[in-house]
């Protein structure tokens, strides 16, 4: 992301959140915004597209503690104004460094250290100040969301997700130059980035190069399609494993899959939110299945067998004991879900008994026969001794 942004957007308006929103207030709301506005949901919408990198891009540095706390600090110092950089010469016509070129050398793994380090710092030489705000830079990392069937979820699935990149430019390769043209090491900084200047001879001062604008490298000819920064956007498709056992809401890191790094660096991470449609028949506890399986009252009290369904294989049979209460829970052991060491969880199948809503003229006889034969029975009876 451009690093500029640290100091003209506002990422806690973005998100919709206060400045003192808790973590988690920052992250439930990156979620509805994502997900209203993600290209999947909105094909062909620009304007959700764009709010949907805004989004991502805020919550790359709001749910980050270190990052937040660096982004903090940048707005209190230079976002009100109040801290002034000297320009380069008035007359060569050329634009003096920005904010945004400070920044770029300035917020790396050191953060704010590093920007004061270089801007005071005059007893190290110019490589040793700039070694290290001007290496491999990680790329950020990305979130997204995709919703699975739940035979997907216990059994693993590939998905297709759709995602924004700010890649190296396709037309460039990442050079910033015109195809034929290569850019070449700026003679005025001699590649470093940075020169020394002085404020009203008080002070020394370090800051981004004139010329080269903190690259290092001058573009003569610069790309028509990036205009010189060595960067595109573009969406695609990437194919996402989803491992066989994920729960609803589980967060699965995709490591290299993120953001594309800096000057070399590293990747970001993919982090994927996995939400899980419900099954009709099957629930989850854990590493376990779960089934309601409604008997009759004669199964249930004279005992017997039954067959009950397991997920993806063949049927399994249940034996009954006689007097088998409502909400017993039996155990088939090996039907679960699968569990990282290879084995697998188990089926627990919950016993319903069903009360028939209307009784022949034959079963009306048979349980009047029965209720005479068992007597009176009042099986609430221990319900008032107890509460006397």
């Amino acid at each position: 992301m451009s690093t500029k942004d640290w100091l003209e957007k506002d990422y806690y308006k973005v998100l919709g959140v206060a400045k003192d929103a808790k973590p988690e207030d920052i992250k439930k709301a990156y979620r509805k915004l994502a997900r209203e506005n993600h290209p999947d949901q909105n094909p062909g919408n620009t304007e959700a597209e764009k709010r949907f990198k805004e989004v991502s891009e805020a919550n790359d540095v709001l749910s980050d503690a270190k990052k937040r706390k660096e982004y903090d600090e940048a707005r209190s110092l230079f976002g009100g104004g109040g801290f002034r950089f000297p320009r380069g010469g008035g007359g060569s016509g050329q634009a003096g460094p920005s904010v945004d070129d400070l920044f770029r050398n300035a917020t790396g793994d050191g953060g704010l250290g590093d920007l004061f380090g270089g801007l005071f710092n005059q007893g190290q030489s110019r490589t040793q100040r700039f070694s290290t705000s001007r290496g491999p830079r990680r790329g950020s990392d990305v979130e997204g969301e995709v919703t699975v069937d739940f035979v997907d979820a216990i059994e693993g699935v590939t998905v297709g997700m759709q995602m924004v990149s700010d890649a190296a430019c396709e037309a460039c390769h990442g050079t910033g130059a015109k195809a034929g043209t290569v850019p070449h090491v700026c003679p005025t900084c001699q590649g470093s980035g940075m020169q020394t200047s002085t404020s009203g001879g008080v002070f020394a001062m370090t800051e981004p190069c004139k010329d080269c604008h903190g690259r290092g490298m001058v573009v003569d000819d610069p790309c028509p399609v990036c205009h010189g920064s060595g960067r595109g956007r573009s969406t695609k498709t990437m194919q996402v494993r989803i491992p066989a056992g994920v729960t609803d809401g589980q967060r699965i890191r995709l490591k290299g899959k993120g953001g594309a790094g800096e000057n070399g660096g590293a990747a970001g991470d993919l982090y994927v939110v996995v939400h899980v449609r419900p099954h009709p028949v099957f629930g989850r506890s854990g590493d376990n299945l779960t089934l309601k399986a409604p008997v009759t009252f004669n199964e249930a009290a004279l005992g017997g067998e039954i067959e009950v369904p397991t997920l993806g294989g063949s049927p399994v049979k249940l034996r009954l004991p006689a007097g088998t209460p409502n909400g017993r829970t039996m155990r088939v052991r090996g039907k679960g879900v699968s569990r990282r060491d290879g084995n697998r969880g188990d089926l627990l199948v919950t016993v319903e008994v069903v009360v028939p809503e209307a009784l022949t003229p034959e079963a009306q006889a048979a349980l009047d026969a029965y209720a005479q034969a068992v007597g009176a029975q009042n099986p609430r009876a221990k319900l008032f001794a107890a509460g006397s």
